[in-house]
């Protein structure tokens, strides 16, 4: 089975990779296989590779979202994040691979006067990533700007679907549920200004470093904002802004992160997650949702 990875993407095929060394926590342990296809041909034939043999596996963009578990992962981890990195545009449309970095395709629109997209400017993510969680900032996310994607289906097909078939939510889709890999995408953005775009985008990023604790490993805002309320008040209200529990602590910058501050453990985080959500629970009543996916 190795050689049969291998022989599709030679170096990029590895065994015994360390997750902490792909995730923004900087934590995890080794897994069986970890793949970089750079290709769609070499995606599909891998999961040609992954479906026969009934393995079990995951699919990686930047890691920015994602705790691994340091006992590891017992199977095949596939990045994407060199799949189609290349970002061209037509109009107002951008069209971009799902490895293209979000920093990457919000600086091409500044480039070329596109307005829509600054508020992924710093989040630390790739397209097909953001895609499939949703992910926003700032009163934007990917829903405002999604028009189509291009995927790989369950069955091996390949087809675009419109963005309204993705069931897209807060911070959910529908693209997990039907086992459907992220290959591409098409963004529809506006004409703007780019000296305006340039200066929102500053603004965006001097916001973030003044009040998100980004000298510290973490997997960016660690639970979803429940209606009615904001996460990180709720946690601080409970008293726990700075709280340790081994290497992991609620951020004193952000009460909505949860960081890696002196070598956490995987389980250093979540318990600490677990903490969060009970404590909050117990005093307000509101039941914190992880936006963290853990593997």
């Amino acid at each position: 089975m190795q050689m049969d990875f291998k022989s599709i993407l030679g170096e990029n095929c590895k065994t015994g990779e360390l997750l902490k060394d792909h995730t923004t926590f900087h934590v995890g342990g080794e897994c069986k296989f970890f793949l970089t296809p750079v290709t769609e041909e070499q995606l599909c034939l891998c999961m040609d590779i992954i479906r026969k043999e009934n393995l079990k596996y995951y699919i990686f963009g930047k890691g920015s979202n994602i705790l691994a578990d340091d006992r590891g992962f017992d199977g095949v981890i596939i990045s994407t994040e060199c799949l189609n990195d290349s970002i061209v545009h037509d109009g107002v449309y951008i069209e971009a691979g799902a490895g293209a970095g979000l920093d990457r395709i919000s600086d091409y629109a500044m480039e070329n006067s596109l307005t829509g997209f600054e508020f992924a400017c710093g989040i630390p993510g790739s397209l097909g990533g953001a895609i499939v969680m949703n992910a926003g900032a700032y009163d934007g996310e990917m829903s405002h700007v999604l028009y189509q994607i291009k995927i790989l289906s369950e069955d091996g097909g390949i087809k675009w679907k419109e963005a309204s078939e993705l069931e897209l939510g807060y911070r959910k889709s529908n693209i997990l549920a039907n086992n459907e890999i992220v290959l591409a995408a098409r963004l529809k953005l506006e004409h703007g200004e780019k000296e305006k775009i340039k200066a929102k985008i500053e603004d965006l990023n001097d916001r973030r470093r003044e009040k998100q604790p980004l000298e510290y490993p973490s997997a960016g805002s660690t639970f979803k904002r429940p209606e009615g309320y904001f996460a990180g008040k709720l946690i601080d209200d409970a008293g726990l802004r700075g709280f340790k529990l081994g290497g992991a602590a609620v951020s004193q910058k952000h009460c909505g992160f949860v960081i890696n501050y002196d070598n956490a453990s995987s389980e250093d985080i979540k318990s600490l997650i677990k903490h969060v959500k009970d404590v909050v629970y117990e005093k307000f009543g509101v039941k914190l949702e992880c936006e963290v996916r853990m593997i």
